[in-house]
């Protein structure tokens, strides 16, 4: 069977990473990635012009493509994939609207009363919104409705001082017509700790894998700008240190309920969907969707798998998924960013990545923003490279991956923190002081 994956990051390299052994793997890319370059037959060329991908996969006959970005997917790839007789394991334009149109999300959750919601309000003036936050006594978080790149997103008490602040940057938007939309969705803030759940899904069948808890500050402590992961980790029973199984179940449950949602009023859903929650004291919350997988959460899940991915692929597509067996390990991802990331002066730099040394840990690598030219491999401005390590427990885990971490040499960072029995212990206490 042949295979096509769409995209050139970390999170791709790991798709395609899972698939190798099982089929004829192809790959098109926009830079050439060091990982998936030695193990697929690949195109480098723009994953958005999806005509052209199109072209590649008929040439190719291509049985099944799975997409790894989000604007791809934005762009209608499922759509003209289908149309050249190309199965996919991702979202119809329509249906990705889940992410790329968090208005059409939050309007889901309000129609077909799904529980989970935040109060949230759409505005496409100032005055409205204006008027709005003056009457609204609590902290709000200010998003694009568009695609941002993970990176719009500002939170009052965070990145803005006050209401006053998100009313300038909610103007910002809205006059720049950030994300592709002259919109902006206020929504308020929750306290909690964050977790995601992402889940193979047929059009009607959804099934999870274990949930996972990414760090989106670029420094260590939970300081710095937001990014768009610094690294994750997910525990050997599928749960997280501060997450009961009756959490879990009330997320995936609003997961299921959301993909009945898709179904009626845009399209059956196929391929994966991701969770991003806020755990509160009242219970689980959603804070997004992502129509495909997460970036760094897909590196911890990815190689845990027992089921074959190839498998899962075909039930996607087939609608008659079932179930995805994931080893009991728990799993460590440490992302290698330029120094001085999200603002760096390295990129285009080289790096040296000794992947014998990292593999003899029991470590991954999974190349992300960068690309391997005659004289190696060169750091872009954004994220280099996710190492990926599991073990009987996160401590274990966290442990394998940081010594990794020592055999990639250059101007690089990453948060040694990400893992550590300090940090996890901070979360559990701090989910302790909500509930309390």
């Amino acid at each position: 069977m042949k295979v096509l994956v769409v995209g050139t990051g970390a999170r791709e390299h790991a798709i395609a990473d899972g698939l190798k052994d099982d089929c004829e793997l192809y790959c098109y890319m926009s830079k050439i990635n060091p990982g998936m370059s030695k193990i697929a037959t690949f195109k480098q060329g723009d994953e958005g012009e999806v005509e052209k991908v199109a072209e590649f996969a008929k040439e190719n006959e291509i049985d099944i493509a799975f997409i790894g970005p989000e604007a791809p997917l934005e762009k209608g790839i499922v759509d003209e994939l289908e149309k050249n007789g190309v199965k996919c394991v991702g979202p119809s334009k329509s249906a990705a609207r889940i992410e790329t149109d968090k208005s059409f999300m939050r309007n889901l959750f309000e129609d077909y009363n799904i529980e989970g919601s935040l109060i949230y309000k759409v505005f496409d003036n100032y005055e409205d919104l204006s008027e709005f936050l003056d009457d609204f006594d609590r902290d709000v978080v200010v998003k694009p409705v568009g695609l941002t790149g993970g990176k719009g997103v500002k939170i009052v008490g965070d990145h803005l001082k006050d209401n006053q602040e998100a009313k300038e940057y909610s103007k910002e938007v809205i006059d720049n017509a950030m994300g592709g939309f002259a919109q902006v969705i206020i929504e308020e803030r929750v306290i909690g700790e964050e977790f995601t759940i992402q889940a193979f899904c047929d059009g009607k069948n959804l099934v999870p894998m274990p949930a996972a808890q990414d760090h989106p500050h670029a420094f260590e402590g939970d300081k710095g700008a937001i990014t768009g992961g610094m690294g994750s980790y997910s525990d050997s029973n599928g749960l997280l240190p501060f997450l009961t199984q009756e959490d879990y179940d009330k997320a995936v449950k609003i997961m299921k309920d959301t993909l009945k949602a898709i179904a009626t009023e845009a399209e059956p859903y196929k391929g994966i969907l991701y969770g991003q929650f806020m755990l509160t004291a009242t219970g689980p919350r959603l804070i997004e969707y992502n129509a495909r997988f997460g970036d760094p959460e897909a590196m911890n899940v990815l190689p845990l798998l027992k089921t074959p991915l190839i498998d899962i692929c075909k039930a996607i597509v087939d609608g008659t998924l079932s179930e995805a067996e994931f080893e009991n390990k728990s799993s460590v991802c440490k992302y290698i960013v330029p120094d001085g990331y999200p603002e760096t002066e390295y990129a285009g730099e080289l790096i040296e990545v000794d992947e014998e040394a990292i593999n003899e840990l029991g470590a991954k690598v999974f190349y992300a923003a960068v690309s391997l030219e005659d004289d190696g491999i060169h750091l872009s401005g954004s994220r280099a490279l996710g190492v990926v390590a599991s073990g009987e427990n996160i401590s274990e885990a966290e442990e394998i991956a940081e010594k990794a971490c020592d055999f990639i040499k250059g101007n690089v960072y990453h948060r040694r923190d990400v893992g550590t029995t300090e940090l996890v212990e901070k979360r559990v206490s701090h989910m302790k002081e909500i509930l309390n």
